[in-house]
């Protein structure tokens, strides 16, 4: 029986335009109670049904930033990459609530590739939107990653070659 690896692309294997859709998931109440516990944020517009009836969006919904970290999460598959590192978030909108029970995807596009050290990696520039279950757009923005590139690799792989060639000698 064959063993397939789930292999990570490196920024070569990126042009500008391309784009993926990430596997969806569902937001429960658990979640939002959870990250309620971790960020301490234990607003009543997540937490209490009763004052978020009467609030802005007629119900509890999920924290903005809890949203942000599902859309993390589902990118880190979709593509997988050979990321070393989160640079920055330059932009992020919040555009519509995230309610209990909403089942949220991302799209991914690659805005930008910028390479450095001469191949052995480059800083990506991505625009992700949060899509819900109705199709709507409810978070967007330009993240931007530093990949490793196959140049990196390679220059590893004849310094393994060179330590093995002189540890034999």
């Amino acid at each position: 029986m064959a063993v397939h690896r789930d292999v990570s692309l490196y920024f070569d294997d990126l042009r500008v335009g391309d784009e993926w859709e990430s596997p969806a998931r569902t937001v429960t109440e658990a979640d939002v109670a959870a990250f309620a516990g971790l960020s301490g944020d234990f607003n009543a517009i997540h937490m209490d049904h009763e004052a978020a009836r009467s609030g802005a969006f007629g119900r509890p919904v999920a924290h903005g930033l809890l949203g942000l970290s599902i859309a993390s999460g589902l990118t880190s598959h979709s593509p997988r990459m050979a990321t070393l590192a989160f640079l920055a978030i330059d932009r992020w909108a919040f555009l519509k609530p995230i309610g209990f029970g909403d089942t949220i995807r991302v799209l991914t596009r690659v805005e930008s590739i910028l390479p450095k050290a001469r191949g052995r990696r480059a800083e990506v520039t991505w625009f992700r939107r949060l899509i819900n279950q109705s199709g709507d757009t409810v978070q967007e923005g330009i993240t931007r990653t530093l990949v490793k590139g196959r140049a990196a690799d390679a220059s590893t792989a004849s310094l393994d070659s060179t330590d093995a060639t002189t540890e034999a000698n």
